[in-house]
């Protein structure tokens, strides 16, 4: 096989291919044999007519596009290995010859990865920020835990009052009419949680158990059901039960009974160590993400919008993913927001731009740095996962090899160690006064 490449602009390049004739021969065999276990001819069994009498009666030309199908796949892929080049988009293919006993020849047209100029990548300024933990964000944690272990208890008398957990029957009218998704039986409401529209949980503070009340709010301008925004509506409420939360004293039997701490200062030295790393983790994911972002803005590229539509739909599918764990699937999300995949797909757009831009950047400077994953590199993440699936190291790489993402990890592991050079490189902004 024969495979050469030109660029003719910007990521747009055409490959042309030949292909031997006897590979042509091989093709129009198999070609042949899948098509003639599915016709009839007169006086042959189905499968068994001879290819000279199959040839004579439907013409060598019949043969052509399954040939097609069989070889063009395997040729574009060895002609894309031997030329070097990156795709990142379906080829647009023209095929020039095909016929018995003479070469394919086959040009496509392909976008692929673009160059990467790159900018100033070292002693990229990065944001200062301090990893120590405050007395008051200590408290918080613990009146988070608090809260979490606070028990229920029904108020049987008196007003609703915010932070309480409410059971309510209502019913939304708009011009006195009920509107569709206004109505609900025995939903459960924290008050104070903004899970409904703003000014109806503020109204149902003070209600009392048994009490109705209409309750007369206005829908966001920005709401999901166009018939509804900046409408003023009335509710009809009325409260089934209020429970409130009983509160547990913050102390040392507290501190035994949600952890191992026998007194209350030793969970709270443990809760300062906890959000000290929680903060030093997130201060270094907003220092890479800065060094990443500033690296990639002071790079040149042009990249081809099939990448950038590729990412949206890789947004698109984590998106859906997400959803799922949530027990919600896209038709739902969709009825519910309103919105459209092709409005959502336009909304990812900005993002799967700068990430491709990012990742592009970041091979660059993984390339003219000479940074790639070493063995050591590589067995230890197989070591790592290898314990958290409880298989063996081999099993895993295995398994990898064989579904081809061994290489993808080592490509995954470069670019991490790219990240940890830029942030080795960069320099830290001075702290404010």
């Amino acid at each position: 096989m024969k495979a050469s490449w030109e660029k003719i602009e910007k990521n747009q390049g055409v490959l042309t291919v030949e292909v031997e004739a006897e590979q042509v021969a091989s093709a129009l065999d198999k070609a042949f044999k899948k098509i003639a276990a599915k016709i009839n001819v007169p006086g042959f069994r189905k499968g068994k007519v001879p290819r000279g009498i199959f040839e004579a009666k439907f013409g060598v030309e019949s043969l052509y596009q399954d040939a097609l199908d069989i070889l063009l796949p395997e040729a574009y892929m060895q002609a894309v290995k031997e030329t070097g080049i990156e795709p990142v988009d379906r080829p647009e293919v023209d095929v020039q010859q095909i016929a018995k006993g003479q070469e394919l020849k086959f040009s496509a047209k392909v976008v692929v990865k673009p160059e990467v100029t790159l900018g100033e990548y070292k002693g990229i300024e990065v944001p200062a920020a301090s990893d120590e933990v405050t007395e008051e964000e200590v408290e918080a944690e613990l009146k988070q835990m608090q809260q979490r272990h606070a028990e229920l208890v029904v108020v049987e008398e008196g007003a609703a009052e915010n932070g309480d957990l409410t059971v309510i029957d209502f019913e939304g009218f708009l011009d006195g009419v009920p509107f569709d998704g206004g109505k609900g039986e025995n939903h459960s409401l924290e008050l104070g949680s903004g899970s409904f529209i703003p000014g109806f949980e503020e109204q149902v503070v003070g209600m009392a158990k048994g009490e109705d009340k209409d309750l007369t709010v206005t829908f966001p301008e920005q709401y999901q059901a166009e018939e509804l925004q900046g409408k003023e509506v009335v509710f009809k409420v009325h409260l089934h039960e209020i429970k409130r939360k009983n509160l547990p004293a913050l102390d040392d039997e507290f501190a035994l009974d949600v952890s191992e701490f026998e007194t209350l200062e030793e969970y709270k030295q443990d809760i300062a160590k906890r959000l000290t790393e929680r903060k030093a983790q997130a201060n270094k994911r907003e220092r890479e993400g800065a060094a990443i972002d500033k690296a990639a803005e002071a790079a040149t590229i042009d990249i081809p919008e099939a990448m950038i539509a590729t990412e949206v739909e890789s947004m698109l599918e984590e998106f859906g993913n997400r959803l799922k764990m949530q027990g919600i699937d896209m038709p739902t999300y969709f009825r519910i927001t309103g919105q459209t995949e092709d409005q959502l797909k336009a909304q990812m757009s900005d993002d799967a731009s700068k990430r491709v831009r990012n990742n592009l950047v970041l091979e660059a400077i993984s390339k003219a740095e000479g940074i790639e994953a070493t063995d050591e590199d590589v067995n230890a993440e197989l070591e790592q996962m290898a314990n958290t699936y409880q298989r063996t190291v081999e099993d895993v790489r295995n398994i990898l090899t064989a579904n081809g993402s061994l290489e993808n990890m080592k490509h995954d592991l470069a670019i991490r160690k790219t990240v940890d050079f830029l942030l080795e490189h960069s320099t830290v902004a001075a702290a404010e006064a």
